[in-house]
């Protein structure tokens, strides 16, 4: 058996954003999170309360479920988040509008100790979500999500238990996946 990843260069754990959140029993399932991000995705009066920019993508915190923290997220077109995780947090989003593209890796990958990874054949998984569609994940997601149209913007919603506790940012070139940053909330709030 194969594994999913393979180290090629080491770094420190700080370099690699130690100290992901663990999550708690008492909070929301992804399940719950995908209820609660199809249902707010649903609410026309949220959607449309979102300022969209031609430029950049635009975002509103909303109250999650149990402690969860939210998001309502304006997509130009064209615009999309890179390579990421969400730091040890499980999660869901759903469009509102538009459709979004999801990349992901169908691969565990180590949360420290590692700058350039080598991805093995057929980890990559795409989907395409249309408004209405949604999707729940895992604390060791990694992906990249994208609003591919040329004129229309797309709205969704995110929520994520616990907290962010941090995101990483990766870059990809082929089958090589490269930690270029650890981002800490404060950040993008």
């Amino acid at each position: 058996m194969s594994l999913p990843v393979r180290t090629s260069a080491s770094g420190t754990g700080a370099d690699a954003g130690g100290g992901a959140a663990t999550p708690s029993a008492a909070g929301p399932t992804p399940a719950e999170l995908l209820d609660f991000v199809r249902s707010s995705a649903a609410d026309a009066e949220l959607v449309s309360s979102l300022p969209l920019d031609p430029e950049g993508r635009t975002w509103i915190r909303l109250n999650g479920p149990a402690g969860s923290e939210a998001w309502l997220i304006g997509w130009p077109p064209g615009t999309g988040t890179g390579w990421h995780d969400h730091g040890g947090s499980h999660g869901a989003f759903a469009t509102a509008s538009g459709t979004l593209k999801e990349d992901s890796l169908a691969a565990r990958l180590p949360t420290e100790g590692w700058k350039t990874l080598e991805l093995a054949e057929g980890v990559d998984r795409e989907r395409q979500l249309a408004a209405g569609e949604g999707r729940a994940f895992g604390r060791h997601h990694v992906h990249e999500v994208r609003n591919e149209s040329g004129a229309e913007h797309a709205v969704s919603v995110h929520a994520y238990y616990p907290p962010l506790p941090l995101m990483r940012r990766y870059s990809r070139t082929g089958a090589v996946l490269r930690l270029e940053q650890v981002e800490r909330p404060e950040e993008w709030q």
